[in-house]
Formats: structure tokens, C-alpha cells, sequence
């Protein structure tokens, strides 16, 4: 479903992805790890040419995004739950949800205020509530019903359970885990190797802007060399 080959990407003069590849198969959960400050934002970015490489390719469904403008790459079928949430602090609940709600490709709309409060209670019993009022947890809830909204085949999360709470970190995982089951393909990242190890089909690491090791949740598991020299504190 989505073919990063080889991207280059910068910051001005200062170069930051060096010939990164990744692949995420659809229906496939991918994490993308590493340390803070090796490129796993700036992957993301490139992606949805937030900023954009200046060499290699992107290919969503065999389609070349080079040329393309963020919003057409978002409206191919990518949702994003940005760092930070970033969702729209003046607005309520049930108007950020409704903000970025469309039909898939087919022209159906699988993804609805029913279906995202099935998966998030709190959002209903908080729908006319301001999102600037909403906990860290509530928000990072509302990012993600936002994004489905969107009625993505891919959804990419950046730093999905960063500062949450233990319950509500558990209820984000809980809710991944639910995505995955109806087939949605996810590129993940975040810091919880545990829940990815079990969540994950496979995992990319970055080390200063590189791929430096790729393989699924039992090779990652088994090897703690790996783990100690590219994810150790």
C-alpha cells in the first residue's frame, strides 16, 4: 500500500533522511523507532510532503506522490494523528470530528460519529465540550476520531501514547488493536516497545537518519543487542 523508496530529506542545508525505505502492506501494522531526533517525524512529513524529499519516491497504491500537494496526499486515503494532537482548541468535540468528515474512495463512509463514540465513549459523553478543555487522553482520542473521519486506508500515527496516562495509554492500545482487526493498515510510532512488540507486524529502526534494522516483533524481541544499541536510553 505504501512504498517509501530510498528519500532524501532537508531542512534547508541541513539533511536529515539519508536513502530511508520503508514498506507498509495493506492491512499491515508497521512501527517506525528509534530515538528522539533520528528521523521518524521527518519520515512522516516527507510522506505526506509536509516537507518534501528531494530525492527517492513515494508510492501510495502504486501511485507516484511526487508533485502533489499535502491535501491531495491526505485525500488518497492517509490520516494523520500529528505529535502533539493538534486538534482545534475553539471547536467542540462533535465539530472537530465533523470538520474532516468524507467519503472513502468508493463513496461510502465507513467511519461515523456512531462508529468513532463506539470506539471512544468519552467522545460522545464530551461532544459539545471545547477541545482545548478535553485531558491529554481525551484529546489524543479526539486526534484519532478525527483522523478516521477522514476515512483513511492508512492511518499514521506520530508519538501515539506520549505523556498519557497508564489507563489511557491502555485504552489507545486497546483501540489500535481493534483497528487492525478490520483490516486498517497503520504506520506507528511510538516509545512502548512491549505494546508494539505485540501490536506490530514488523518494525523499521532510524538511527541518524537511516534505516538501520528491520524485522518483525520476534526478531525484535530476541535480539537485545539491537535494542540496547538503536532503542536504549
Amino acid at each position: 500500500m505504501l512504498s517509501v523508496e530510498a528519500i532524501e530529506t532537508r531542512y534547508g542545508a541541513s539533511q536529515v533522511l539519508f536513502g530511508v525505505s520503508i514498506q507498509v502492506l495493506a492491512g499491515e501494522v508497521v512501527a517506525l523507532l528509534g530515538r528522539n531526533g533520528m528521523g521518524k517525524t521527518t519520515t512522516v512529513r516527507s510522506i505526506l510532503r509536509l516537507t518534501p524529499p528531494s530525492a527517492g519516491a513515494v508510492r501510495f497504491d502504486g501511485r507516484d506522490l511526487r508533485g502533489l500537494p499535502s491535501y491531495q496526499v491526505a485525500r488518497l486515503g492517509i490520516g494523520l494523528v500529528p505529535e502533539g494532537r493538534q486538534i482545534f482548541p475553539t471547536l467542540t468535540v462533535e465539530e472537530n470530528l465533523m470538520a474532516t468528515a468524507r467519503y472513502d474512495m468508493d463513496g461510502r463512509r465507513p467511519w461515523w460519529r456512531a462508529r468513532i463514540h463506539d470506539l471512544f465513549p468519552t467522545l460522545k459523553e464530551r461532544a459539545g465540550q471545547m477541545g482545548g478543555t478535553l485531558s491529554g487522553g481525551e484529546q489524543q482520542m479526539l486526534a484519532i476520531g478525527r483522523a478516521l473521519m477522514t476515512n483513511p486506508r492508512l492511518l499514521i500515527l506520530d508519538e501515539a501514547t506520549e505523556g498519557l496516562a497508564p489507563l489511557v495509554r491502555a485504552e489507545i492500545w486497546k483501540c489500535l488493536a481493534r483497528l487492525k482487526e478490520a483490516g486498517m493498515a497503520i504506520l506507528i510510532i511510538d516509545k512502548n516497545i512491549a505494546e508494539l512488540s505485540t501490536l506490530a507486524d514488523r518494525h523499521f529502526i532510524l538511527e541518524k537518519g537511516r534505516v538501520v534494522w528491520e524485522g518483525n516483533s520476534h526478531a525484535l524481541a530476541t535480539n537485545q543487542d539491537v535494542s540496547q544499541r538503536y532503542l536504549g536510553v
